[in-house]
């Protein structure tokens, strides 16, 4: 059983919880032991930082997990975690479930995707009863497709006709699956405004990749009024088929977050970049502190630190932070 999450924090993570109304899908190559993931939703960045590409996890060699419908990061570091210690889908998917942050797994979707110890491809999905429809799933041998606040039942069953009868590496398949939704109003909230969706992303990590470091990730966290995320992703994928080494791209605005703030043993920090970024901290008196490389989040000790004030940087982002 895990452990009782005090209060103060779990008030932290409600402050940090988003919407991610999403449809997705989650796949894995067996001949390449490629992993993937792509999807799209009527969000973008700033809020979240990221668009919907704050629903995917993918841990190369591995598997792929998709934590939707109303987005919470410590379930999403639970399921990394559980796949990182050897759980199966189902068994990620039982503790997800029955461990659920806020005992509320009625409103969360799931798509989990690995392989097993032999390298056979193992797919599961959720649909929380409280998502608001259209909400459903498809389940393959080897793929998981999920939305929530769809237009129609159709959109999930075009997504995995584009995707089967696509040709082409998982990258191509899961391109095309998105392709598959690219219609007004796919997420129904953006039907008013003619486009599918307001960001995508497509990613795809090869079994020797890092965490950090995918073979392809691509991002359209936010895009101009009436132009769709999908197409504005297809052109960005159409690029780098023509040059595979511009395999990480942002696109959207910067953003860092911090919290608990102020902090007492601990802070995590939320980036918005797709790249790993070197966060220094700096006193009132601007001597460095502390330093890591950090990718989308990571926390952060403050165990010994003097009290008072200090500054954040990622890149050319700075936030202040108080530890108490």
């Amino acid at each position: 059983m895990k452990k009782q999450i005090p209060f103060f924090l779990l008030w932290c993570i409600a402050t940090f919880a988003y919407t991610q109304d999403t449809f997705s899908i989650v796949a894995v190559d067996s001949v390449t032991g490629e992993v993937g993931s792509a999807g799209a939703s009527c969000l973008e960045a700033p809020n979240p930082p990221l668009g919907c590409r704050i629903i995917s996890d993918i841990i190369p060699g591995k598997g792929a997990i998709h934590t939707q419908a109303l987005w919470n990061e410590v379930n999403q570091m639970d399921a990394h975690g559980y796949m990182e210690g050897g759980y199966s889908p189902q068994g990620i998917l039982n503790e997800l479930i029955n461990f659920d942050v806020f005992g509320t797994p009625e409103v969360r979707q799931y798509g989990i995707v690995d392989f097993d110890s032999a390298g056979h491809p193992r797919a599961v999905a959720y649909t929380g009863s409280s998502c608001q429809s259209y909400k459903g799933h498809i389940v393959g041998a080897y793929y998981a497709i999920q939305g929530n606040i769809l237009l129609d039942e159709w959109i999930l069953d075009s997504m995995q006709a584009r995707f089967l009868n696509t040709t082409g590496t998982l990258a191509d398949k899961l391109m095309a699956a998105l392709q598959g939704a690219n219609i007004p109003g796919a997420d129904s909230r953006c039907l008013n405004e003619g486009v599918p969706a307001q960001s995508a992303f497509v990613r795809v990590a090869k079994p020797t990749d890092s965490d950090t470091a995918l073979f392809l990730d691509l991002l359209v966290k936010s895009r101009p009024y009436g132009v769709s995320p999908i197409d504005s992703l297809q052109k960005l994928y159409t690029a780098w088929k023509e040059n595979p080494s511009t395999g990480v791209k942002d696109v959207g605005t910067n953003v860092l977050k911090i919290f608990p703030n102020p902090a007492n043993d601990f802070f995590r920090l939320q980036l918005s970049s797709t790249a790993q970024q070197t966060i220094e901290i700096y006193n009132t008196i601007g001597v460095l502190v502390y330093t890591q490389n950090c990718f989308l989040h990571c926390r952060i000790p403050t165990v010994g630190w003097q009290k008072g004030l200090y500054v954040v940087r990622a890149g050319n982002t700075v936030q202040k932070l108080l530890v108490e």
